[in-house]
């Protein structure tokens, strides 16, 4: 696969250094993590929410933190073996995992919820008033009788 070089675009734009980055780790394959499992939903116009498969895992174990564009929720599980027992089989995943989300400008988190062994974060897109679409009208001016030239003949 190429690799595009993105450096002569960084010295000649502003603030498109996001987009850029965004573009340049599009070509990094995904290192195929697939744990833990999560959905994406759109629960209303404005309003998103991720849910992620966490088993296992309960509140004081799992981290989200939320920066400049990026959601990251990590879970860490204590170890706690009970005195006297020994597993015969462990099919109940007990690993960390650390899972990114990219967000949208103007996207934050405003609630999460775990329940039943899932995850919820809601997630709100608010546009500011500035950058909303708006209408603009259009005046008419009135009609009125055609103007007429006036020229002065010199001689």
């Amino acid at each position: 696969m190429r690799h595009v070089d993105f450096s002569p675009l960084y010295r000649s734009t502003v603030g498109f250094d996001r987009l850029f980055t965004m573009l340049d780790s599009l070509g990094q394959p995904d290192q195929g993590q697939t744990y833990p499992p999560y959905n994406i939903e759109r629960t209303g116009e404005n309003t998103y929410r991720i849910t992620m498969a966490v088993a296992g895992f309960d509140e004081t174990e799992i981290s989200i933190e939320a920066q400049a564009h990026a959601l990251t929720v990590k879970g860490e599980k204590s170890e706690d073996n009970a005195e006297g027992s020994e597993f015969l089989y462990r099919g109940i995943a007990k690993r960390t995992f650390e899972r990114r989300f990219q967000l949208a400008d103007h996207v934050e988190v405003t609630a999460a919820s775990l329940k039943n062994g899932l995850l919820h974060i809601d997630l709100l897109r608010s546009i500011p008033e500035a950058m909303k679409p708006r209408k603009i009208a259009i005046a008419a001016e009135p009609v009125s009788a055609p103007k007429a030239i006036e020229a002065q003949v010199t001689n």
